[in-house]
């Protein structure tokens, strides 16, 4: 049992020193990589508390006495000038120097150490069936979905929601488009009908009864592509700072099941997390070996530097070979892969700025003004001046649609 004990505090003081290390490296960055360093930090005390609150069931085990045998006084008596470290362990006070001195840490770093930070309940989710508007889709056009993925239809899209992590169905999915799509019809229709009052009959503005119906149908078929994407950019985000962790953790010789089980529990990287606790519910229930979770897993997962990781990883396991320098050296790789897609994704909005000044800002005040000029001269356009004042608004209006939509996507990217 002291043995244990002995590798719980020296567990302890590596990720301590590794904490000081980012620290350390912090006060010559940048704001922005400061910031992202500092997060990684304090996943890094997330999982010192942890061990933390180890240690004092570890320390009563030792301390117990044999049963019928009373403590002595001297036993009883607590150690003179204590110092607790994050109000569970308990240090002695000529050790405090010798300690700090070997992390290369002050006093104020001990404290932020030891400091209790309220912990959040963690909300429970359970699978529900479809209700609402899922549900009405399933018993008009369920029966329909199921008979076009048999012939072949559709194909493409599974792969897209399991990887997007869509909490539903692929039927219901397919069968929720159709639904969608058959209602914009009629949605397609009234809005023709509205244009028609306010701009007066225009053979063009019948094509909306097939443009809206077309287009609610690639929106909807599309959309889990686009929410794959997300995600991976999420992921990718969180990943580098997610290896540190795993790399200070593995530096300890833990099980390299549990570092997924801390990492999946972590509320630290929300969109990662949920990727590891696919691995943990293979392994838990449907009891494969940590390297077929991963193999499995890196096949479903949404982001290419994630499979590419636990692919590496399961390579790793199986040749015996060692997680830390894997984690260090890939953590080192993803961190240098992050700060050039910031730099590159700066880049590129700085572009869209200046195309959209040009565009969105100076184009409508010119056309406006052509507006002024040829109502005053009284040019005849096929279009009232009201008309082309509404068609303007609403170019603009769908230039500037464009624009977000573009930039969101390059952002996923």
């Amino acid at each position: 049992m002291t043995e244990a004990l002995k590798k719980a505090v020296q567990k302890e003081i590596e990720m301590l020193g590794e904490y000081s290390l980012i620290l350390a490296k912090a006060e010559n960055s940048s704001q922005s990589e400061r910031r992202l360093m500092l997060d990684g930090a304090d996943s890094l005390i997330a999982q010192i508390k942890k061990v933390n609150n180890s240690i004092p069931v570890l320390l009563n085990r030792i301390l117990i006495e044999p049963e019928g045998k009373k403590k002595s006084e001297k036993e009883t008596k607590k150690p003179a000038k204590e110092i607790v470290l994050s109000e569970r362990l308990s240090i002695k006070s000529e050790e405090k120097e010798k300690m700090l001195g070997e992390l290369n840490i002050n006093e104020r770093l001990f404290r932020k150490v030891g400091k209790k930070q309220g912990e959040e309940k963690e909300a429970e989710f359970e699978f529900k069936a479809a209700r609402g508007y899922l549900k009405m889709a399933n018993r008009f056009f369920l029966d329909s979905a199921n008979k076009l993925i048999k012939k072949g239809y559709f194909l493409s899209l599974a792969g897209e929601i399991k990887k997007s992590n869509l909490d539903m169905l692929f039927g219901s999915y397919v069968a929720m488009i159709l639904f969608t799509t058959f209602l914009s019809v009629f949605a397609g229709l009234l809005l023709a009908i509205i244009l028609m009052i306010i701009i007066g009959f225009n053979p063009i503005i019948l094509l909306l009864i097939i443009v809206v119906p077309i287009g609610v149908f690639s929106a909807l078929y599309y959309y889990p592509s686009a929410e794959r994407s997300s995600i991976s950019k999420k992921i990718d985000d969180e990943l580098p700072f997610a290896v540190i962790h795993m790399s200070s953790i593995s530096g300890s010789g833990i099980e390299p099941t549990e570092i997924f089980k801390i990492i999946g529990l972590s509320k630290e990287y929300p969109f990662l997390k949920g990727e590891i606790r696919k691995i943990l519910n293979q392994i838990n229930i449907y009891g494969y070996d940590l390297v077929t979770a991963l193999n499995g897993v890196s096949k479903s997962t949404s982001s290419d530097k994630l499979a590419e990781l636990l692919n590496g990883l399961s390579a790793t396991i199986s040749s015996g070979g060692s997680l830390s320098d894997f984690f260090q050296k890939r953590a080192d790789t993803l961190l240098v892969s992050y700060k050039l897609e910031k730099a590159r994704f700066v880049k590129v909005a700085e572009t869209f700025m200046d195309v959209y000044i040009s565009v969105v800002i100076a184009a409508p005040m010119i056309l406006m003004l052509m507006l002024v000029m040829i109502s005053v001269s009284g040019i005849q356009t096929g279009f009232t001046p009201y008309q082309l004042t509404f068609i303007t608004i609403g170019g603009v209006a769908l230039i500037n649609i464009v624009f977000l939509g573009f930039l969101q996507m390059k952002a996923s990217y």
